[in-house]
């Protein structure tokens, strides 16, 4: 798939800080110690409707990552995916009597501009589930003749179901630090099928579904028709373009379990072990007290701030404003405040002379760099632009210098 245009990072002066991040399977703050290239892989959209505060509150997380890392010294091999074929993709096109190809061509479009207009660094690879369905039924192949998936028939398909039998896994659970009725509690409202009759567990995730009447399906030699199960997507592209481990997997605190514990007890049934060092989540956004989602239809879209005419970095200062980690409800007074924020900034910005931004820019990146503590970030900004509009300065390149990082760190253009 393509992506979207990479925005130009100004070069500042200084050394940037190693990056340290919260680790959801320790519970620890945790350093990212990549090689000279990083490797980060982001569970990506599944492109039935429009990107909302929820989505690029996840994505932003992740940008800032990648540019903490940039700013270190390395290169990043930052991987996202697409569920471009899906149980909600299909409903969706249903019901509206689309072409599901098109649903999600059109989807993915509005999240291209979206993440463009946001000044979200793109991803190095930006991989469909559709254009990696080779790569994903030789993982599928790949576990069962590892003696690790299992076949339930149907009466209403065209083959068997395959499925992952969990007995296999080594570390199962290790990724969520979750019980075992804490998973049985939610995966069934999270896409699995605990109560399906002839699994040998009912955590077991879908491997392989076979092809339904009605449905989209592939064949494959080895394999019935059908269609990839949600979590071995990820694994196999994942793998595919990343290798192991990864120096950061992430995505949003939803996905912890079922789909990131998924993701690394897929990887084990082939026998392979240290899927990533770190395993980071963005906190949920929610609307009048429930979290924001396409099913609830409660939803802030960032396409309709756009067509409101609200500027995309006040947008971007909303998130920021918000710690990466944090469960947090919209507002319309965070985007007031955040388009306050934006235009004091530039009022500062643009003085002939201010106050020495060294020690502003030396800041943001220590907060960045422990833990992407982004309102910290914020509020040493904040103080330069106050000290500058009351007092003044005699730097003249401070307000070039600052205006660079900003652009660079935050990703806050002007």
């Amino acid at each position: 798939m393509i992506s979207w245009p990479p925005p130009f990072l100004p070069a500042i002066p200084g050394d940037g800080v190693a990056l340290s991040l919260h680790d959801t399977s320790s519970g620890e703050l945790q350093l990212v110690d990549p090689g000279p290239v990083a490797r980060l892989y982001v569970c990506g959209i599944t492109p039935y409707d429009a990107t909302h505060l929820g989505h690029a509150a996840t994505y932003v997380a992740f940008d800032l990552v990648g540019r903490v890392l940039r700013d270190a010294g390395h290169e990043v091999h930052y991987t996202q995916n697409v569920t471009d074929i899906d149980d909600p993709l299909l409903e969706r096109a249903r019901r509206d009597g689309l072409d599901w190809r098109d649903l999600a061509v059109a989807e993915a479009d509005l999240y291209r501009e979206d993440m463009t207009a946001l000044q979200v660094i793109p991803p190095t690879d930006y991989v469909g589930v559709v254009e990696a369905m080779p790569t994903i039924a030789d993982l599928v192949r790949r576990t069962i003749d590892s003696g690790a998936a299992y076949a339930l028939t149907n009466d209403d398909a065209s083959g068997p179901d395959l499925y992952v039998d969990l007995s296999h896994v080594s570390g199962f659970g290790e990724v969520s630090g979750w019980t075992r009725e804490q998973m049985l509690a939610v995966f069934a409202e999270r896409g699995g099928d605990p109560d399906r009759p002839g699994k040998r567990d009912p955590l077991d995730p879908l491997l392989w579904r076979a092809a339904r009447e009605g449905e989209p399906s592939w064949e494959f030699e080895g394999l019935p028709a059908g269609r990839p199960g949600w979590h071995v997507e990820c694994t196999a592209i994942a793998l595919d373009r990343l290798g192991v481990p990864i120096d950061v997997n992430g995505g949003g605190s939803d996905l912890i379990f079922p789909h990131h514990e998924m993701t690394v007890a897929q990887a084990s049934a082939i026998g392979v072990q240290d899927y990533a060092q770190i395993h980071s989540h963005a906190g949920m956004v929610g609307l009048d007290g429930h979290k924001m989602s396409k099913s609830r239809g409660n939803l802030v879209l960032i396409s309709r701030l756009r067509e409101d005419g609200v500027d995309p970095m006040a947008i971007r200062l909303v998130l920021l404003a918000q710690h990466y980690r944090s469960d947090w409800d919209y507002t319309p007074d965070l985007l007031t405040a955040a388009q306050v924020r934006l235009e004091r900034w530039r009022e500062a910005l643009s003085v002939n002379t201010a106050p020495s931004a060294d020690e502003t820019i030396a800041e943001i990146r220590a907060a960045l760099a422990h833990d992407l503590d982004a309102p910290r970030a914020l509020a040493a900004i904040d103080a330069w632009a106050d000290e500058t509009l009351a007092r003044g300065g005699e730097e003249a390149s401070a307000p070039g210098l600052l205006g660079r990082a900003l652009d660079a760190l935050l990703g806050v253009r002007f």
